[in-house]
């Protein structure tokens, strides 16, 4: 076609067109291949072409591909929030299904506060979240996301709901050190709270694991486990955005299992139909869900392919390839062989300033200066260099934010499906070592 009518992230860049994919590679129609080394956008978890998530997409749609929940339920949904219920951890058992992860942060948000009104507590209606995060594009989820740049253009019609500071020790936002820091961004959330008054707060909203605000960034031991008790200690709901870091991504199954933490509300996306389907989901604790069972017996939200049957059949194929290639252990093992692998770049390449993140969700924040962590300038847009660069190359990372705000910061991250190889990682490490040595010969 000589003119594309097809909106693209940019509309003047000429993209390649994909012609098909196998494990961790894709293919363009002029027959390059890539090393998925992002899974896509930290979606493709299983890899591409799984013949047994086709088989169940094809007997599904031979079936029905489609019924409006407000008729009907399915086998493949109800399969799909047993499933759940016995993979999420405490009393997290129930699942509304939507089709993405900025409407699961939507309906978490919803169901805190009609929760609140179901018992009495009107005014418990404000949602508060965390600098350097990420929740979603639209008015609701950016709202809650403390990503300048994504927030800037539409600042006018959004809450001002991100006022705790992040778990980001290489840029401590109290300019301390762990853990003489008496864990000062756990307590910043008790701050937040005394400010506004636990009479209105009606949750707290983070990342386990901060994903494309900050590149992969790990809060220090024990930071999960002191939210957790200024939550309840305030009667405030903690929802995980798990929405990147959910189904394996991280070494084990839910990425905030890694604190031993139960949140009341869980949101899911991206690895759940590993990118064959959309499909995402609000998992909500037992007491939650009891309380309006009594009341209205109505969760006040709702989208047109909720837990359609097509993307439920998907996503349970997907889970059942998981557990049967044990690939949540796969990915903790090559995630564990993947960062020790760039933490040896890191040594050999002083733009390199950290290397973070658990299993195959990774993490390099890239600088000017190693020793003062000083960011290169946001003109110089060295992310999107070192992504086209990656891609020219045949690898393909995902961007991040990261650095100071209004001067500058870079990071990518680095996730590729939970399937990979160790000869799979080599190759990804190679190419990567060429991409930054032909970066850093141009800055």
């Amino acid at each position: 076609m000589d003119q594309s009518y097809l909106i693209k992230p940019l509309l003047d860049k000429e993209y390649p067109v994909i012609s098909h994919g196998n494990g961790v590679y894709l293919y363009d129609k002029e027959g390059k291949r890539y090393l998925d080394g992002s899974s896509g956008a930290v979606t493709a978890s299983i890899g591409h072409h799984v013949q047994a998530v086709i088989d169940a997409m094809a007997d599904q749609a031979a079936r029905v591909s489609f019924v409006y929940r407000s008729q009907f339920t399915s086998h493949a949904a109800e399969t799909l929030a047993s499933k759940l219920m016995a993979l999420a951890p405490g009393d997290v058992n129930w699942s509304f299904f939507v089709n993405s992860g900025t409407e699961a942060l939507e309906t978490a948000m919803k169901i805190s506060i009609q929760y609140w009104q179901e018992i009495g507590k009107e005014s418990k209606n404000q949602i508060i979240s965390r600098w350097k995060s990420y929740h979603g594009i639209t008015i609701g989820a950016l709202s809650l996301s403390g990503h300048q740049q994504r927030r800037k253009r539409f600042e006018p019609l959004l809450e001002k709901s991100p006022i705790v500071e992040p778990p980001y020790c290489y840029r401590c936002p109290f300019n301390l050190s762990y853990p003489a820091c008496n864990l000062q961004c756990a307590n910043d959330l008790e701050r937040a709270i005394q400010e506004i008054g636990k009479e209105r707060v009606a949750a707290f909203v983070a990342e386990p694991i901060i994903g494309a605000a900050a590149g992969a960034v790990c809060p220090p031991k024990g930071y999960y486990e002191k939210i957790a008790e200024i939550c309840k200690k305030y009667d405030i709901h903690f929802i995980a955005d798990e929405v990147m870091t959910g189904i394996g991504r991280t070494g084990k199954m839910f990425a905030i299992e890694h604190w031993g933490v139960t949140p009341d509300i869980i949101c899911i996306g991206k690895g759940m139909s590993a990118g064959y389907s959309p499909i995402a989901a609000t998992l909500v604790s037992d007491k939650i869900v009891q309380s309006i069972l009594k009341g209205s017996k109505v969760v006040m939200s709702g989208h047109t392919y909720s837990a359609n049957p097509q993307s439920a059949a998907v996503a349970n194929a997907v889970l059942e390839y998981i557990d049967k290639e044990k690939l949540v252990e796969n990915g903790r093992k090559m995630g564990d062989y993947l960062k020790e692998k760039l933490n040896n770049l890191k040594t050999s390449y002083s733009i390199i300033g950290d290397v973070r993140g658990k299993g195959l969700l990774l993490g390099l924040e890239i600088v000017a200066d190693v020793s003062s962590k000083y960011p290169f300038m946001i003109e110089k847009a060295v992310t999107t260099r070192i992504v086209e660069l990656a891609q020219k190359n045949g690898l393909l990372v995902y961007p991040a934010s990261a650095g100071v705000e209004e001067i500058g910061g870079d990071a990518i991250i680095i996730a590729p499906p939970l399937c990979i190889t160790r000869k799979e990682i080599d190759e990804l490490i190679t190419i990567l070592e060429s991409t930054l040595q032909e970066l850093q010969g141009h800055l």
